[in-house]
């Protein structure tokens, strides 16, 4: 088994903790993308935000069409990011959510995923305060559970943002997977979030900790939020594809899960 480091992102990361959760965690639902080759995600539990740039500058027009996101018939979502002209944009992929439909206050939430790689590819599995229509971001909250650089194949961040700590001032640690890369195999990202803190996990090992403690604003974590799943193409996070990106571009998501104790 690899040795796995976590590196100190930023100077207002939490610390981490390795207390156990009390008591056991039980399922309370998940999507294991069993269907045929070729369907869309299940429509109870999943749907397509359709559109592009939400605010990060991104390159891609995120579709509901099954070329960029749908079942590969042996049990996985595909969300894939290509390389074609389409409504203005030079890049297509997709951007599930389950707002609506799917809708948590605190839990273990968990997902398998096998990444994308190459410059300007950003894969995520994060969370959405559900009342961001109403109070805007980031008063909503948002926990990152983990975004992904094609180009920095090793390595995942996990992120925390609210407000007064959003965007480059958010909570962050980045976990290294040393000698090996996410695009090889699949993994374990985690989240488990309950009223006083929430911590981050890479295949079981916790490498980044937030208590309420720690933030210097509110702590908005105390609503309903939703899962979102998507790929990204370009953005200040991560920069435009160059020649060496290599198209299409595909993250493999095994299950997802959200336990409650």
């Amino acid at each position: 088994m690899n040795r796995r480091i976590a590196l100190l992102s930023l100077s207002l990361a939490g610390l981490v903790g390795c207390t156990e959760p009390d008591g056991p965690w039980v399922l309370a639902w998940e999507d294991d993308f069993s269907g045929a080759v070729g369907a869309l995600p299940n429509q109870s539990n999943w749907r397509f935000d359709v559109g592009t740039d939400w605010g990060n500058a991104q390159l891609e027009f995120d579709t509901d069409r099954a070329s960029n996101a749908s079942l590969d018939g042996s049990g996985h979502l595909v969300i894939t990011a290509r390389q074609e002209s389409f409504r203005g944009s030079g890049y297509t992929s997709a951007r599930l959510t389950t707002q609506g439909k799917q809708e948590f206050k605190y839990g273990r939430f968990e997902a398998r995923i096998k990444m994308p790689s190459g410059r300007g590819i950003w894969p995520a599995f994060w969370l959405l305060g559900a009342n961001e229509d109403v109070v805007g971001w980031p008063q909503a909250g948002e926990i990152d559970i983990m975004e992904y650089r094609g180009q920095e194949p090793s390595v995942v961040n996990g992120t925390l943002h609210g407000p007064g700590y959003s965007g480059i001032n958010g909570f962050t640690r980045r976990y290294l997977l040393d000698g090996a890369r996410f695009d090889a195999d699949y993994h374990d990202f985690t989240v488990e979030w309950d009223e006083d803190q929430i911590k981050w996990k890479v295949d079981g090992q916790t490498y980044h900790e937030i208590k309420r403690s720690y933030v210097p604003g509110a702590w908005v974590y105390d609503h309903p939020f939703y899962i979102i799943l998507n790929v990204a193409v370009g953005g200040g996070y991560v920069g435009p594809p160059d020649g060496s990106t290599i198209f299409p571009q595909s993250m493999l998501v095994d299950w997802v899960r959200v336990y409650r104790r």
